[in-house]
């Protein structure tokens, strides 16, 4: 027994000797994070280990070459959008013509003139609206999603495509295989016997491609004979429409786009096709000219690991940086990196109405408590925070000064922001801010606002589940 348990202890002083080389050199980017994984392999020799190594190793550098060279081959030879299509400085103010200039250089995409934007903030009608835009699809229909469930609503798309392939329209559907772990051979089998072509985001049946968690498609797209598209918070399930017992009413924001948007969301599903298919969606016929059928200016941004300059942190960390008189903020998973807090406290401390929405006693017990542990130093800075009580809130939107907007997958957190792959719309619109306040002004009557005044004299057990959930910040 004795030698048993030397072994035991040798092999795991060993495996964290073996480790430590491997944590300074794949967490370069994020000191915090790097300090929190060493210190739970040293403590914690087997149990950190076996965090890290489902958590902690970002996969993308054993895949980085493949997913560029996908990138690389679409982008050379898409139809491109013509000058008339993009958006000039002289069109916006000052606030906006700072944002594009940032959101071109950092996002390789051109803001673009001529969309139409419809905000969905209704679960039932945004689902019936791409019900709608699927049954009147002539030739092809892309679908992109981080979880599809196999129940009654996924089970009713489901059959909807069925139908739509049997009668001659092409459909690719891209899943993420972590995310839509349930959907089983037996339900996507009748997809595959009408001849819609189904893939898995990260290409690879092995234990060693799949096991860790980071890697993942987190992004929702549909794109109807690409003319019009949709994406935004909401996956394809039950609960979205309120169904599931746990999490009660559900609050989304998804948005339906015509408009050049559409075929720079058409460009990122290709991209994504490309590298877990091989097959090339370059065609004309997927990128039609588009109509300028809408007066809203826009652009599609797109973030993940295989991109060194974190696209959608630098967005909002700039956006907060810029806003002059108000910033309100809804997302459901509120896990700051340390500069985000700090844009926040700045922008409150500088005058600028600052206000966070973060989803409250339905959201996950760890995500809560680590958004918590933030509290303090925001509150003191003058930041309004609040907590959605009325079901799960899911909404991934910011607002500026009512003039700017980010409305797409990404959450405030660090998974949302470094390790999984996202896609947002970035709007230089008056209207859509103005909507986008309105509802975030509603959702607030389904909230609890944090008092200071209560918050600071709160229990200690509050503060060490707290301070604990915040250990683990860079994965949650």
């Amino acid at each position: 027994m004795q030698t048993v348990l030397a072994i035991f202890t040798v092999f795991g002083y060993v495996l964290t000797l073996a480790l430590l080389p491997v944590v300074l050199l794949t967490k370069k980017k994020q000191p915090v994070s790097t300090v929190a994984w060493l210190m739970a392999i040293v403590t914690m020799p087997y149990v950190g280990a076996i965090f890290f190594l489902v958590f902690g190793i970002n996969r993308v550098d054993r895949r980085l070459q493949g997913k560029q060279a996908a990138k690389k081959t679409v982008i050379r030879t898409l139809p491109q959008l013509s000058h008339q299509h993009h958006l000039h400085h002289d069109h916006l103010d000052e606030t906006q013509r700072v944002l594009k200039r940032l959101a071109e250089r950092i996002s390789g995409t051109r803001a673009t003139v001529g969309n139409r934007v419809q905000l969905l903030i209704d679960a039932k009608r945004t689902f019936d609206e791409i019900a709608t835009a699927i049954t009147a699809a002539h030739s092809s229909i892309h679908l992109e999603y981080y979880i599809w469930q196999p129940d009654k609503l996924g089970t009713r798309l489901r059959d909807l495509l069925i139908e739509k392939a049997k009668q001659g329209v092409r459909i690719r559907f891209l899943y993420d295989g972590i995310g839509s772990v349930g959907l089983t051979h037996r339900f996507l089998q009748p997809m595959r016997d009408a001849g819609i072509q189904i893939a898995s985001f990260v290409p690879g049946q092995s234990l060693r491609e799949r096991w860790s968690i980071n890697l993942r498609s987190h992004r929702k797209i549909v794109i109807v004979d690409g003319q019009t598209a949709f994406t935004g918070g909401m996956n394809v399930g039950d609960e979205y429409l309120g169904l599931d017992p746990h999490f009660g009413r559900w609050r989304d924001t998804h948005l339906r786009l015509h408009g050049p948007t559409v075929l720079q969301l058409q460009e990122v599903f290709a991209i994504d096709w490309k590298y877990a298919t091989g097959e090339e969606l370059t065609d004309e016929k997927f990128f039609p000219p588009p109509e300028q059928i809408g007066n809203v200016f826009a652009q599609i941004v797109a973030s993940g690991p295989d991109d060194d300059r974190d696209v959608f942190h630098g967005l909002m960390f700039a956006a907060i940086n810029e806003a002059r008189h108000r910033v309100t903020l809804a997302t459901s998973y509120f896990v700051p990196t340390p500069s985000l807090v700090s844009a926040l406290e700045s922008a409150a401390q500088r005058g600028v109405a600052t206000s966070v929405l973060i989803s409250g006693p339905k959201t996950y017990w760890a995500t809560l408590h680590a958004a918590r542990s933030n509290y303090d130093s925001l509150l003191h800075a003058g930041v309004k925070i609040y907590e959605y009580q009325d079901g799960q809130l899911h909404s991934k939107t910011l607002s500026i000064d009512g003039c700017w907007s980010l409305v797409g997958t990404p959450n405030f957190d660090a998974r949302s922001l470094f390790l999984n792959f996202e896609v947002g719309a970035v709007l230089y619109d008056y209207s859509i801010a103005e909507q986008l306040e309105h509802q975030f002004h509603t959702d607030l009557t389904h909230a609890k606002q944090i008092d200071p005044a209560t918050w600071f004299e709160r229990p200690v057990w509050d503060r060490l589940q707290e301070n604990f959930c915040r250990m683990f910040s860079p994965v949650l």
